[in-house]
């Protein structure tokens, strides 16, 4: 048992210890788990050996990857985007394959390890890249769609490379009939699976959903994504097919979100043990010793971003939407690593060629996010045509905004701006709205809408828009980040110039505030002086009381609302609302150490928590004094974050 446990403990350890690392540092997770593989592999420290369990709970990893992308598998949306999809996706893929098999021959290495390393190379990471994308809110905007359509062709592809890999490993004069065999094989079970299996999952999903037990709903994903990957391994095929295939079934049918939803848990831990083993891989002193590891990154990356820039100039994006396409997809992703690791397991790929690949493949991985902050500064550098793209943005801007005066600037043409925009309309108030979003904007100019594509977070497109000539200026948007640069340009261009902000809860109130806000409206307070407000006057509270509560509760910024309960459903809220203020009753028992001391003796403000209320023989008493003292079956009510509320629960108590 100790045996067993000890590698194990070893590698939940360093794993939660990078991956925090990694999250404070707003880096993907995954990159963390290939440097914890990489450190405890045998290769390196050697705390943990390569074991057949640990590399089928890896494969297991690798089918939930698959059933992932089969779940997001949508023909409507492969449709609308088929020239990015089947045109430059397909164009990139094809390229990277004849390139790298062309280099693998004239090497001397084999052109079936070409076309194993080719397919590898070839691929992006879907997750970092996506995660990126959402951080920078550039999923819509042009380069974000090529990106988006890239990738999902490189997901695609995935699948035939992985029908392909084991035919190659098959004697010369048999490939051609194992490669079509395959086929074959793959053709009957894919039909079968797609033509029955569509109505069956429906119909079996409904009956075990009718049973209304999540337990055996979660189950019931687990046999069905392992059931049908076993079904395809039988048939000689790959799992990780076979769970795309199930992925594909279930996304046909309503319960796609609450499936997607059940299984990130598992997918997520697992797939984390799969980049594990894949760092475990990599031997660090090839990397240190040879220094063609370090030609071969700069080749890779170079070639890699030349060549999707290439295409993408091709297919008639800009130069500026091209280079940015080409830097965000240069390094290599995590179907990389599932091609490498099935061609591996077929004993198609040397080990003196599978380290160097897989070394510059981590290496690319992990520079991808830096490469793609300092992305926006490489393209105006290297780009002569964007400062022509974003003074004729500008100039466009100026001259839609030119007749405005005394005008309300809009940031963000979401679903707020758009409603704040017709109150504005009703009352004849004018108003500019700025959005970056390619396809609102289309939509909302072509219905006469007063909105004009520009970013409002930089200085040069709100001065465009007419900052120096506005009434207020409205963030319709919930980020804090970009909030605050809007703030400080405003500040900087015109202080004292009303500034509005949203904000999703009471946590960014005050910094926003600090930052110059004249408002911050927080959706989840203001919904719930809504609920507040119609409650009290179903109860016979008088008007013009309750305004004056909202009023007050307002001006006292949300000072009534701070904090909250927590419950067991609230986990699913966010990351971060462990940071967030938060409401805890303690009581105090016979012996605790807080018994007769006052308030402010306890020094529990100095600590970050407040009492905002105390319960003695069922009085409740909202905000005492600090010279109240602490009786035994007090229950005290703090406030303040979920770790100094802890602390301070244990000083109440035990001193």
């Amino acid at each position: 048992m100790h045996n067993t446990l000890q590698p194990v403990l070893v590698l939940l350890a360093a794993a939660v210890l990078v991956v925090v690392v990694f999250r404070t540092l707003r880096l993907p997770p995954l990159l963390g788990y290939l440097i914890v593989g990489v450190a405890i592999g045998p290769n390196a420290l050697g705390w943990i050996t390569t074991t057949d369990e640990v590399r089928s709970l890896a494969e297991i990893g690798v089918v939930f990857l698959m059933f992932s992308i089969g779940l997001e598998f949508s023909l409507t949306r492969l449709m609308t985007m088929r020239r990015i999809v089947f045109g430059l996706g397909a164009a990139q893929v094809l390229a990277t394959l004849v390139l790298v098999v062309g280099v693998a021959v004239a090497v001397g290495v084999s052109w079936r390890d070409g076309i194993v390393l080719g397919g590898a190379l070839a691929m992006s990471s879907t997750a970092i890249l996506a995660k990126l994308l959402a951080e920078r809110f550039e999923l819509n905007s042009p380069h974000g769609r090529q990106i988006i359509g890239i990738l999902l062709f490189q997901d695609l592809a995935v699948v035939p490379l992985l029908i392909l890999i084991p035919a190659l490993g098959a004697p010369a004069d048999e490939m051609i009939a194992t490669l079509g065999y395959a086929l074959l094989k793959a053709a009957i079970v894919l039909t079968i699976l797609l033509f029955f299996g569509q109505r069956l999952m429906r119909a079996w999903f409904h009956l075990v959903a009718r049973q209304k037990s999540s337990e055996l709903f979660v189950l019931n994903v687990l046999l069905v994504t392992l059931g049908v990957a076993f079904i395809t391994e039988m048939a000689g095929l790959s799992l990780a097919l076979g769970a795309f295939v199930a992925g594909v079934l279930i996304s046909e049918t309503e319960y796609r979100y609450q499936v997607e939803e059940d299984i990130k848990p598992f997918r997520d831990v697992l797939l984390g043990l799969f980049f594990v083993t894949i760092g475990m891989l990599l031997d660090v002193s090839i990397v240190v010793e040879n220094v063609w590891v370090s030609v071969l990154l700069v080749t890779l990356v170079i070639a890699k971003t030349g060549l999707i820039l290439g295409l993408s100039r091709l297919f008639g994006a800009s130069s500026g939407v091209a280079m940015r396409t080409g830097l965000a997809l240069g390094a290599c992703g995590e179907f990389g690593f599932v091609i490498l690791a099935h061609a591996g397991a077929s004993g198609l790929v040397a080990t003196e060629v599978l380290q160097p690949v897989l070394a510059v493949m981590v290496l690319s991985m992990l520079i991808a996010p830096f490469v793609i902050e300092r992305s926006e500064a490489i393209v105006r550098r290297w780009s002569a045509t964007e400062w022509m793209n974003r003074a004729m943005q500008l100039h466009n801007i100026a001259v839609q905004t030119m007749s405005a005066h005394e005008h309300v600037l809009i940031c963000g043409y979401g679903r707020s701006g758009q409603n704040l925009a017709r109150f504005l309309d009703q009352e004849g108030v004018p108003f500019i709205a700025l959005d970056n979003d390619p396809q609102r904007i289309g939509d909302a100019t072509a219905a006469g809408e007063r909105v004009v594509f520009g970013d409002a977070a930089r200085r040069e497109v709100l001065l465009a828009a007419g900052l120096a000539r506005a009434r207020v200026v409205i963030v319709t948007y919930a980020d804090t980040a970009s909030a605050l640069r809007i703030l400080a340009h405003v500040q900087e261009a015109r202080p004292g110039l009303p500034v509005i902000v949203r904000t999703v809860d009471d946590s960014d109130v005050e910094k926003l505030r600090n930052a110059g806000a004249t408002e911050v409206v927080a959706d989840l307070m203001e919904a719930s002086l809504m609920l507040a407000s119609s409650t009290l006057m179903l109860v016979g509270v008088p008007l013009t009381r309750v305004l004056r509560r909202i009023r007050e509760t307002r001006e006292s910024r949300y000072e009534l609302f701070r904090g909250f309960y927590r419950g067991m459903t609230d986990a699913a809220e966010g990351e971060d609302q462990a940071l967030q203020p938060r409401l805890h009753s303690v009581l105090v028992t016979a012996g605790a150490q807080s018994i007769g001391k006052r308030i402010e003796e306890l020094n529990l403000l100095q600590s970050g928590v407040e009492v905002t209320a105390i319960r003695r023989r069922n009085v409740r008493t909202a905000a005492p004094g600090p010279e109240l003292r602490i009786e035994e079956g007090d229950v005290i009510v703090l406030l303040g974050s979920e770790a100094a509320v802890a602390a301070a629960e244990i000083r109440l108590l035990q001193g």
